[in-house]
């Protein structure tokens, strides 16, 4: 490509889950990413590996990546070339000067495009639980930025023709100057009873609401806190919050909790935890590696069909199973007459991905559970395939060897702690968590390791572990244990924490 193009792209108020289809293609196809001081940054996550990522937020008080520098560099970008891709908090024509930059560009000859973004003004409000518009309380809405000084001379906003005009005001950027313009409002003939509310970090897992009046907002926002980036929503409309307020009343919300799994599989975990309004801290403590002589797992493949029973104890086995068997050319057939066993839910999911339903899934997802319950099966004389971590328990393979299976134990991947991690897990536990998830003892292992051996980092944090051999690793290396799934599954995990915080809000 000789030709440059820039994308003024909207990335929504704070949840990275509100940017457009769109806008996130673009994201992930980008040379360059330009983006500002309250862009959330897991967005930038899903850039190219290869993207230059360029920081230009602005903060208040401070005289750097001043407007006309910005566009200069945009419009650099554009003539060198390459594909760029402004990301601009909330909605990029919403005071958000995406405007100007559109000018320097069309100006400067860069072809470029506008992708909207869902702007703060209404998406803090929806999250606080505050319609702007509402049939019975209010038919129009307007929205103003506060960064002007309502006691200007010269301001470019009416404040008079606000107060006695619009239903429900908007203000953006008003927070310095929240005293001036409550009694701007109120001078102007606004109710000093009139409801208003100040939505901070909107959309985001830390976000904080509060309702009060005209009269006392400025005091009550003081005495709580609240501070840019604000949104402020005077009228009616305010009032509905203690109806319909939803985000900030989930079962985690402002938990902040690390979660120990590896890269690929922490996903199920996180979109769970954020689905109930926790802020999922991703810190793989362990990272799957598969072993580098194959020359065991080839030889059981090449003659499978020697065996009785394939028995899969995790979706990390299945994973490097299947690629093998690929390379040497096999597919599921080969596994005809074999029986398959899967330890829990998880890695059924993962089998049936390849193809293939599962025989058999033991009632409790435990190594145990699985000797005990195929031996029912008539396991005397069966040839096993137990293809498994290098440092795996060997109550499985025992336990079959017992019933009279022949079992064929092979070292198919290790678990290995992540380079580079510790330093980032001290950061980590300096800002403090609420939860620490484990879904394995090697995830405890490593992030003890981690630690140095050191646990103090965690005394405050609740410890949640799927289930007992998990849990019993973790009391070994010094953890008190909360919270244990009942089902050893990651929905299990899930449902023992809501419990657990459930319960103790009811005991405060």
């Amino acid at each position: 490509m000789t030709k440059g193009f820039v994308s003024l792209v909207g990335a929504g108020p704070g949840d990275p889950g509100l940017i457009s289809v769109k806008g996130l293609r673009l994201l992930r196809s980008a040379d360059v990413i330009v983006y500002d001081r309250l862009v959330d940054k897991r967005l930038l996550s899903d850039a190219r590996a290869d993207a230059d990522l360029t920081d230009v937020g602005k903060i208040p008080g401070k005289l750097i990546n001043r407007q006309e520098d910005i566009n200069n560099l945009l419009v650099g970008l554009g003539k060198s070339g390459k594909r760029v891709v402004r990301l601009k908090g909330g909605d990029p024509f919403v005071f958000g000067r995406g405007g100007e930059e559109a000018e320097a560009l069309a100006a400067a000859g860069v072809s470029f495009e506008i992708v909207p973004g869902i702007t703060s003004a209404i998406a803090a409000p929806a999250y606080a639980g505050i319609p702007l518009t509402h049939r019975k309380l209010a038919s129009s809405f307007t929205v103003v930025t506060g960064s002007e000084d309502p006691t200007k001379s010269d301001s470019a906003v009416d404040w008079q023709a606000l107060a006695k005009v619009s239903d429900t005001l908007v203000i953006l950027m008003g927070q310095s100057n929240l005293r001036s313009i409550v009694e701007a409002l109120m001078r102007h003939g606004r109710s000093a009873s009139t409801p208003v509310a100040l939505v901070q970090w909107g959309t985001e897992p830390y976000q904080r609401t509060l309702v009060a009046t005209l009269s006392d907002v400025v005091e009550r926002a003081a005495a709580m806190g609240i501070a840019a980036p604000a949104v402020t929503i005077v009228g009616e409309v305010a009032r509905l919050r203690d109806t319909i307020r939803w985000f900030d009343n989930r079962p985690l919300f402002g938990k902040r909790v690390l979660v120990t799994r590896t890269r690929t599989q922490a996903g199920a975990l996180s979109e769970m935890l954020t689905q109930r309004g926790a802020q999922p801290i991703e810190l793989p403590t362990i990272e799957i590696q598969q072993i580098d002589d194959r020359g065991e797992l080839d030889k059981a493949l090449k003659s499978v069909y020697h065996y009785d029973w394939i028995v899969f104890t995790s979706t990390n086995a299945v994973d490097v199973v299947f690629r093998r068997m690929a390379a040497l050319e096999l597919d599921a057939r080969a596994l005809h007459g074999v029986q398959i066993a899967a330890i829990g839910p998880a890695t059924k999911r993962r089998i049936r991905d390849k193809g293939i339903i599962a025989d058999f899934t033991p009632s409790t997802f435990v190594a145990e559970s699985v000797a005990d319950e195929l031996s029912a099966l008539g396991m005397d004389g069966r040839r096993v395939l137990l293809p498994q971590a290098e440092l795996a328990r060997d109550v499985l393979r025992t336990g079959l060897a017992k019933q009279g299976a022949v079992v064929d134990a092979i070292a198919v991947y290790r678990t290995v702690t992540p380079q580079n991690t510790a330093e980032r897990l001290r950061h980590i536990l300096s800002q403090g968590i609420d939860l620490a998830t484990f879904t394995s003892s090697s995830t405890v292992t490593n992030l003890v390791e981690l630690l140095g051996g050191n646990t103090d980092g965690l005394k405050d944090a609740t410890i949640a572990c799927i289930g007992p051999v998990t849990a019993e690793r973790a009391v070994e290396l010094g953890l008190k244990v909360d919270v244990m799934a009942t089902q050893h599954t990651i929905a299990g995990l899930m449902e023992a924490v809501e419990s657990h915080f459930k319960e103790a809000g009811q005991n405060e």
